[in-house]
């Protein structure tokens, strides 16, 4: 172990708290995103599930903002070296539904500090135990997981890709565009270059496009469920980002049953090549 990840371990453990009020705006402009017919929203309105992940974004004064947009390394967060951040994904239980209106509390800890070697270079996975609190005391948990990695080099392997599942239920085709990506870039606060800065993604990152936030897909597959279930309540959802989607083509959003259970679903979005882009699975209360 190097001395670089025993000082990174010294994150594990780390806490804190953050207070805010539910806005009724973030929910309307969730709803509008999402492309809903009804998005007025009204005080004591239960968020839809994933609206959470709006709240209580990091703040940082624009000084204290690295080259890529996102707040420095440091601080709460473990200050790893390594270029590239993003989120790879989430395992998330519903406990009680957040208001619109309502005092939320999120309590945040480092559960967990991973070094790995990878095909591509050093990775570093790290994984923050959520728990937001509304009135009615635990609403939702949420184990999020970062990882850090590379710049990639000239020549440098790609990670091989993974056929998408046959034989969806029911799917929606998504033709994602910079107007998509900012507004959620905006709800999230989200300063990231990679999802608004063309000339920023593809000349110093390297990518083909604007890059699709992973959350952002997360949220379109819950949707798709919910438009198929209208009025069933979520009690858990994880996704895990594999590979990813670029404003420049079009995605497709699938789902269908998971076995006989009846209320468990699987979830991917498949890439315009037929690759599996992001996985994900949602219980329903019976």
């Amino acid at each position: 172990m190097s001395d670089d990840t025993v000082r990174l371990q010294d994150w594990v453990g780390r806490s804190e708290r953050a207070h805010d009020l539910v806005p009724a705006h973030l929910a309307a402009g969730l709803a509008a995103l999402l492309d809903h017919e009804d998005i007025a929203v009204r005080p004591g309105d239960a968020l839809p599930p994933l609206a959470h992940w709006l709240l209580l974004p990091p703040v940082a004064r624009q000084a204290d903002l690295g080259p890529d947009g996102h707040p420095r390394r440091g601080g709460f967060l473990p200050p790893v070296a390594l270029p590239r951040r993003m989120w790879a994904g989430s395992r998330v239980v519903f406990h009680s539904p957040l208001r619109v209106g309502e005092t939320v509390e999120r309590r945040s800890r480092i559960a967990r500090v991973e070094a790995k070697q990878g095909r591509a270079g050093a990775l570093v996975f790290v994984t923050v135990a959520h728990e937001f609190h509304g009135a009615a005391g635990l609403a939702v948990s949420d184990e999020h997981d970062l990882v850090y990695r590379e710049a990639p080099l000239p020549g440098a392997p790609s990670p091989a890709p993974q056929a998408a599942p046959a034989g969806a239920a029911f799917e929606r085709t998504v033709v994602p565009d910079p107007v998509l990506l900012f507004r959620y870039s905006a709800l999230t606060f989200n300063g990231h270059r990679i999802h608004y800065d063309r000339t920023y993604a593809t000349q110093v990152e390297g990518y083909p496009g604007l890059v699709v936030h992973g959350p952002l897909v997360a949220t379109l597959l819950l949707d798709l469920l919910r438009r198929q279930r209208p009025g069933a309540t979520v009690r858990r959802f994880a996704f895990r980002a594999l590979r990813p989607l670029f404003d420049v083509r079009p995605f497709t959003l699938c789902g269908r049953p998971a076995g006989d259970v009846g209320s468990v679903f699987s979830l991917w979005a498949r890439d315009h090549e037929g690759w599996l882009a992001v996985q994900a699975e949602a219980e329903l209360e019976r």
